[in-house]
């Protein structure tokens, strides 16, 4: 098995709330991070995918393609955005790194088609990342379900 690993970077804006917590636990859960203006982070993807080189190519997946979908699925979607109010699957859940992660993995899965996507990792800071692997003991379906039951939903 070969690990490809493509890395790209984003930057977005993102605040952290729960309307279900008063005003006062908001700010004591999510400290600065809870500012109503939001702020922002310059975000780096990697995304691994794993498979067995053709042996036509010798590449497990077509370079160009995966930088096509992260190009459309990834950078369009999300930078320069303020992922509470301008990205759809974020609707309804609150954009942490490990939340961004599961959704990333929702937008990529199906559009790899050569190879398996291995792992999402984003950094949101260069000491802070998450690794999100899509199996289900790392809580994604929970997410997912999270995800598309407020599709289009708004804040």
């Amino acid at each position: 098995m070969i690990y490809l690993t493509r890395k790209i970077e984003f930057s977005a804006s993102h605040l952290y709330h729960n309307p279900a917590f008063s005003a006062e636990e908001n700010r004591r859960v999510f400290g600065k991070c809870n500012n109503p203006h939001g702020h922002g982070h310059n975000y780096v993807l990697e995304v691994t995918v794993a498979g067995t080189p053709d042996p036509n190519t010798g590449m497990v997946l077509d370079l160009k393609e995966l930088k096509e979908i992260l190009q459309r699925e990834i950078i369009e979607r999300m930078d320069h955005r303020f992922l509470n109010y301008e990205v759809p699957e974020l609707a309804g859940q609150i954009p942490t790194c490990e939340n961004i992660a599961a959704v990333i993995w929702k937008l990529l899965d199906p559009k790899i088609t050569e190879g398996t996507l291995h792992r999402v990792r984003l950094y949101e800071t260069p000491d802070l990342f998450v690794d999100c692997y899509g199996d289900s003991e790392s809580g994604l379906e929970n997410a997912q379900e999270s995800v598309w039951e407020n599709e289009g939903g708004a804040r």
